[in-house]
């Protein structure tokens, strides 16, 4: 989708090359949710054009592309999604104190603010550099605008290190869990309830598999420095027809979130392992793989060592699962406290938009 002329004409709101955390305010007061946001990207395209230099600029769809091509022995690769979820009475951004409230101020707008800011004002890189500002990352999987990018224009996304600015506190969060969602049914026979013993209950056989799930022993492992705990969890219960009658289906549904030295098949075999003997059928519904942290390939330690050595595991699914499907090493690092992201009271400490901006900085230039 092409960027308005009328936009073109007027230039954009946004001053990439002043205050990041003012920059982040500009941001968070476009409203973006999924699906509408054709309005930041022609503000970030048109300052992008206006501010920067030597890079070339494309659009694809509401995502907005930018690189260097100077010749530099290695490429760094800044992702950022433009999205955010519905507002909740949180636009237009407020500063208190330390803090900037506001929806996206977390997840991920100072994020983006930070990479815009640094493609603007870094003058003398040690890397090539590719931002890419996506639409989409929100919502379901299939209009993901990152997804589109690897297919339409994959030779974009090449780099020998991948940064993805979701909130990570100020931390180094290295790769991510996969994550497995299986269906375990069990059939019985139905009967009335006041002649139980008529029927067999499939709930009950259900009883077993909770058993299993309560005593699992999550397994720990230590992948490049970062420290990945798994889980298997019960997260839904169906089954039961009326309160008179013995049911003769019933469900649990389990999610594993497992460590990114497992593929998908390994982690579907482990469940089949965990469940073994049980009068029960196990039906895959969801999967994504992990990514591994990869900081031991040179751009990923060089991150690290500029982010003072402060690296711990990812656990949940990110996008740099797409980029580790690619063989490039990916973080999460960025601004905001993960756990206030989409939250009405969603904020972000100033202090760490600055912060974040100075170890990237000192990473890009050195």
């Amino acid at each position: 989708m092409a960027p308005s002329s009328a936009l073109r004409a007027s230039g954009s709101s946004l001053d990439l090359r002043g205050d990041p955390v003012e920059l982040t305010a500009a941001l968070v007061d476009i409203p973006s949710e999924s699906r509408h946001e054709q309005r930041i990207a022609d503000e970030i395209e048109a300052a992008l054009r206006e501010q920067t230099d030597g890079f070339e600029i494309i659009r694809n769809g509401d995502a907005v592309l930018a690189r260097t091509n100077r010749g530099l022995p290695s490429r760094v690769l800044l992702a950022g999604h433009i999205d955010t979820v519905p507002a909740a009475d949180n636009v237009p951004s407020r500063r208190v104190g330390d803090e900037l409230h506001g929806c996206g101020t977390s997840d991920m707008k100072s994020g983006d603010a930070v990479f815009l800011h640094l493609a603007a004002t870094v003058a003398d890189p040690a890397h090539d550099l590719t931002l890419v500002m996506y639409d989409c990352e929100e919502i379901e999987a299939s209009a993901n605008g990152l997804g589109r990018i690897e297919r339409e224009l994959p030779e974009w996304l090449q780099a020998d290190v991948a940064i993805l600015g979701e909130p990570s506190g100020g931390f180094i969060e290295a790769g991510c869990q996969g994550t497995l969602r299986v269906v375990v049914s069990a059939t019985g026979t139905r009967a009335h309830s006041a002649r139980s013993w008529l029927g067999d209950n499939a709930i009950h056989k259900l009883g077993a598999v909770l058993d299993r799930l309560a005593a699992y022993q999550a397994r720990s492992i230590d992948i490049d420095g970062c420290v990945y705990r798994e889980g298997l969890s019960a997260v839904r219960i169906d089954g039961g027809i009326a309160g008179n009658v013995i049911p003769d289906a019933a469900s649990v549904t389990v999610n594993f979130r497992f460590a990114p030295d497992r593929t998908v098949d390994q982690a579907l075999a482990h469940v089949h392992e965990v469940l073994d003997g049980l009068d029960v059928t196990v039906e895959q519904t969801d999967a994504a793989a992990g990514a591994l942290p990869g900081l031991t390939r040179p751009a990923a330690a060089a991150l690290v060592e500029a982010a003072g050595g402060q690296a711990r595991a990812k656990y949940g699914w990110t996008d740099v699962a797409r980029f580790a499907a690619l063989g490039i090493p990916a973080v999460n690092y960025g601004p905001g406290d993960p756990n206030l992201a989409h939250r009405a009271d969603e904020r972000v400490d100033v202090g760490q938009i600055t912060a974040t901006t100075e170890v990237l900085r000192r990473y890009l230039t050195a």
